[in-house]
């Protein structure tokens, strides 16, 4: 209810200033509801772009280590 009624008067602050072409009003709506998001994210602590590349790229790894170790363990069997 909260973040409705932020986005509500955002809008109505729109309207008051005369913006009226809707791509100045649909730039300026995705421009509230990005810093919005970004306020959430930072509240939530999440990782950064960068630490979150590192471990996909740590996940990966692991993942082809597995799929080498169970060929080998197929080989062994054979």
């Amino acid at each position: 209810m909260k973040n409705s009624k932020f986005v509500i008067d955002k809008l109505a602050r729109l309207f008051e200033q005369g913006l009226i072409s809707s791509k100045d009003i649909a730039n300026e709506l995705i421009t509230i509801l990005k810093s919005k998001r970004d306020e959430i994210v930072f509240k939530m602590k999440l990782t950064s772009k960068d630490e979150f590349e590192i471990l996909s790229k740590r996940v990966e790894n692991l993942e082809k280590k597995i799929v080498q170790l169970k060929n080998q363990k197929k080989r062994k069997t054979k």
